[in-house]
């Protein structure tokens, strides 16, 4: 299934939906009310809350009051405001090798030829930052450098306490798409004091969406096509296979601290930033950046003034 996180234009309602040829079926509304009105809520009722959806979708019509057109409707972020965002560093070692190019002192002050894949490696999001497909984000003005990053964010379905990597997937929502917005010159200052967060968790540096797109139909998550384009021109190219860290292994490991319905996990980016390039020209007002994962969509982010 397609879950979605809608408001309905005509009544403000904010609400749940599941994605039918392009038409948004208002889960709690054509349940009755038993089913809830927001993502987090149902996903803490677990396989309950997802097998009523499924049975839902399978009767679309014969709920016709609680379906809407996409005109109807507006689009928020899968879940609006997870409980924490688990951010996972430099999982394509192809983009930590990019990243090791970038002249700028501050940056090569962060020692990256040390870096180590003994285990994963990140850092928390602010939650707030988090907007949906389609977002207009404006550049901030603390920076001059405005990058993009296209990630798979993973949905955590169930509480997830050390969990072994063979049940890991089990403990898994869906998958849904993360454009890792980053202000590259406040990264790199952050970076060489050791820390981080302005430089990642502005408000609308996480794009994420359209949907969350549950296991069942995702199928295979350990090779997905991933592709990123910038007004058109393909900037990113490459595969979950390439990750360094698969889903399975990040779940475990960012498990070490309790995971629970809603947070998200970020998988890491492939090369192609704007960063590790010779002649770098930064994100500017007009921009258009399309991410496209295979199976899950394409999340569509516009960046303002």
């Amino acid at each position: 299934m397609k879950l979605a996180s809608i408001r309905i234009k005509s009544s403000g309602k904010q609400t749940i939906a599941v994605v039918l040829d392009g038409v948004y079926l208002d889960l709690h509304q054509a349940s009755n009310g038993d089913l809830p009105d927001s993502m987090i809520a149902f996903l803490e009722q677990g396989a309950v809350a997802m097998t009523a959806a499924w049975s839902i979708a399978q009767e679309g019509g014969t709920a016709q009051s609680a379906i809407y057109d996409a005109s109807d409707v507006e689009l928020l972020a899968p879940v609006p405001k997870p409980g924490k965002i688990m951010h996972t560093s430099c999982n394509f070692s192809d983009h930590l090798s990019e990243l090791t190019t970038w002249d700028e002192p501050e940056w090569q002050s962060h020692n990256w030829g040390d870096f180590h894949f003994e285990h994963p490696t990140g850092f928390l999001e602010a939650p707030s930052s988090v907007v949906p497909s389609h977002a207009k984000v404006k550049i901030p003005h603390f920076t001059k450098q405005l990058d993009y990053e296209i990630e798979v964010g993973i949905l955590i379905g169930k509480e997830a306490f050390r969990v072994k990597k063979e049940d890991a997937l089990d403990y898994v929502a869906g998958l849904t798409i993360f454009n890792d917005l980053s202000a590259r010159d406040i990264q790199a200052r952050e970076h060489s004091n050791k820390v981080i967060l302005l430089g990642k968790s502005f408000d609308g540096s996480c794009p994420l969406g359209p949907y969350l797109v549950t296991m069942d139909e995702v199928g295979e998550c350990d090779d997905l096509k991933m592709v990123l384009t910038l007004n058109g021109e393909q900037r990113q190219s490459s595969s979950t296979a390439n990750m360094v860290y698969k889903v399975a292994d990040l779940v475990a490991w960012w498990s070490n601290t309790t995971l629970q319905p809603g947070d998200l996990i970020t998988t890491g980016s492939p090369p192609g930033v704007i960063a590790g390039m010779k002649n770098p020209v930064y994100l500017k007002p007009g921009d258009r950046i399309d991410c496209n994962i295979e199976k899950l969509g394409t999340l569509t982010t516009f960046i303002d003034s």
